[in-house]
């Protein structure tokens, strides 16, 4: 029973038993009141007749006649006439009667007046005795016509004073509804603080728990801020602010396996120019503010292209991935001029900066292709060529799709539902179970085609906003799946961020969502850690869309924004997906598992599960487990 319906049924009961007692105490003093009159009238009615038989002469016919003259008037119930022996002379007696009142009220609230006793005289010696009882009727017409009325009283009071509490409850529902709400948000991991209700009661538990998710978020906060420092200390260069070698060739590497970006794009090479003379003639001092400078050009013209990676090599090389860029001559001519613009007052004219670019394809290894730009720069320095080089890193030319046709092309995909999903597992390190399935989409362009990773189609599918129909596919193959096998483990099916700015698709998760309740616990949603953060309100409204559900929702390629994790204390999210580039040779970087394990005690602080990404090697895998994962997945992860 609700606090509500109890608090109702406690003023019901209390002003129910208030007005009970009440009207019980009334009713015995009526009664009472009403006994006492009629023994009063008894008495003074016994001694005046008694007095009118004494005047009288004293033969029995003329008691008779008094007596009777008397009883007939219907006011009395019993008067009769002994001698002084006690012999009866006359009586008359009527049947007891309620009258107008019930006679279970009667026998409830028996009036039982004393009997009128007088004597008569016949001059000094007594003649007799009169015993005498009014009739009861009119007192129990009274008492009844009373309660009757209490009874009214009593339900008018009653529904005054229900109405009455049901307003006041109506006022302290909201309040405590916000607290209420509270309350279950943080066992859901969200951490929101309210308004602080005018109710005192209230007002304090608000001001507890609002005190208490203040201190959580200050120590998170504190604890995030920490991390991210011993984070950038460990992958990033201190003077330019970007990757450092290490961390960016994990970076590149996964990029190259993964199948969320595109399969081809550009990679281009900068070259620092007498960066040891510089040092010499500038000083330290100047040298760092001639690399911030140098960086600062490089990161404004490539900040807007969406997942680029930016890494410092060593002191004078810098190295730019930009998926989905099919030819960069343009970009790499732009840099060149702007960066020697930039450096202009630092050179006085002369060269600052060589750039070697070439295209890439996923499936290659980061190493041959830096090797490429690296041949392409000494023969530009041997040339003196003073432009951009290109290196050609292609196996050959391929044609291009226009927009058009891949518009066509993924709609068709989509209409024949030449779609399906892959099962990669993710398995948990307490007893070695599979949490779950990784579930990445396949499309093919043709019935008996090839199936392609997303990889290929994704990105223009992002362009042409078609991922909302592919993700409301991918979700409804994998709740088809999960139907046709009940035994069958939990799946992930990943999310765009372009999907969930559209109330569209929003909407039509719900209506799969509520078609199929029994299922949802068994299905994991999950967006990436950039799509989070870039449509960081689209995902907290998907979110709460999809509150009343099972399902559990996450953030995969989590790490390199870890800075913003603050930013996510309210969405009640399940779990992590440690992105990989901090995962790769984890055995063997002190840094990183510092950074990794303060990370699994923040999510686990706040009840998510924290999962790590492309694992490649056994000793990656053992490692983890002690830094507080608790699960992984990756190459190292047997397929069943």
């Amino acid at each position: 029973m609700s606090l509500f319906r109890q608090l109702m049924l406690a003023v019901a009961l209390s002003t129910l038993l208030s007005f009970m007692g009440s009207a019980v105490v009334s009713l015995l003093s009526s009664r009472h009141y009403l006994e006492q009159q009629l023994i009063l009238k008894n008495e003074d009615n016994a001694s005046a007749l008694a007095l009118l038989i004494t005047q009288q002469s004293k033969d029995p016919v003329t008691i008779e006649l008094y007596v009777a003259a008397l009883f007939d008037s219907g006011h009395y119930e019993l008067i009769q006439v002994f001698d002084p022996k006690g012999k009866l002379i006359v009586e008359r007696q009527s049947p007891q009667d309620s009258g107008d009142a019930p006679a279970w009220f009667s026998r409830l609230l028996p009036i039982k007046p004393t009997p009128g006793h007088a004597q008569i005289s016949d001059g000094w010696k007594q003649y007799g005795t009169i015993e005498l009882r009014s009739q009861s009727r009119f007192a129990y017409g009274e008492l009844w016509q009373g309660a009757t009325s209490m009874a009214g009283w009593l339900l008018l009071a009653g529904t005054i004073s229900g109405w009455v509490a049901a307003l006041i409850l109506k006022r302290l529902r909201e309040p405590l509804g916000r607290v209420v709400a509270q309350a279950r948000a943080i066992c859901e991991r969200r951490f929101s603080t309210i308004e602080e209700p005018k109710v005192p009661e209230l007002k304090q538990l608000a001001f507890a728990m609002n005190t208490m998710v203040g201190r959580l978020k200050s120590m998170f906060e504190e604890e995030a801020t920490r991390l991210e420092a011993v984070r950038r200390e460990v992958n990033y260069d201190s003077v330019s602010g970007f990757a450092n070698r290490m961390f960016f060739f994990s970076q590149f590497s996964e990029l190259l396996k993964s199948e969320e970006y595109a399969q081809t794009g550009s990679l281009l090479l900068l070259r620092i120019i007498d960066l040891a003379g510089l040092n010499q003639r500038l000083g330290r001092l100047d040298t760092d503010r001639y690399l911030k400078t140098f960086s600062k050009s490089i990161e404004t013209l490539v900040s807007s292209h969406a997942g680029h990676l930016v890494g410092r090599l060593n002191g004078k090389d810098f190295a730019i991935v930009l998926p989905g860029l099919e030819d960069a001559e343009t970009l790499a001519n732009e840099l060149f001029e702007h960066i020697s613009k930039d450096l202009s007052h630092f050179s006085e004219g002369a060269a600052v900066v060589r750039i070697g670019f070439c295209d890439y394809q996923q499936g290659r290894e980061p190493g041959p292709l830096m090797g490429l730009l690296d041949s392409a720069l000494a023969d530009a320095e041997a040339s003196g060529e003073n432009k951009p080089h290109r290196a050609q890193a292609s196996s050959g030319s391929h044609q291009r799709t226009t927009s058009a046709q891949w518009a066509e092309q993924l709609g068709h995909a989509i209409e024949n539902g030449w779609l399906r999903l892959v099962g990669l597992p993710v398995v948990g390190f307490g007893e070695k179970k599979l949490l779950h399935q990784e579930c990445p989409l396949r499309m093919r362009f043709l019935e008996e085609g090839e199936w392609h990773t997303a990889g290929k189609f994704l990105p223009m599918a992002t362009r042409l906003q078609m991922t909302a129909e592919l993700d409301i596919a991918a979700t409804r193959l994998a709740m088809n799946q999960l139907a046709a096998e009940p035994n069958a483990p939990d799946l992930a099916v990943n999310l765009s961020g372009e999907s969930l700015q559209s109330e569209t698709f929003r909407k039509k998760m719900r209506e799969l969502m509520q078609g199929n309740v029994a299922l949802c616990r068994r299905l994991w949603l999950e967006v990436s850690e950039t799509s989070a953060f870039a449509n960081l309100d689209a995902f907290r409204a998907f979110r709460k869309d999809l509150m009343e559900f099972d399902c559990r929702i996450g953030i995969e390629h989590f790490g390199r924004e870890f800075s913003r994790i603050g930013m996510l204390h309210d969405l009640g999210l399940h779990y992590l997906k440690v992105d990989g580039s901090f995962i790769n040779d984890i055995d063997t970087q002190p840094g990183n598992q510092a950074f990794l394990e303060g990370l699994c005690q923040i999510a686990h602080n706040i009840g998510l599960l924290v999962i790590a990404e492309g694992v490649k090697r056994p000793e990656e895998l053992a490692t983890l487990p002690k830094l507080g994962f608790d699960g992984a997945t990756g190459p190292a992860i047997p397929r069943e």
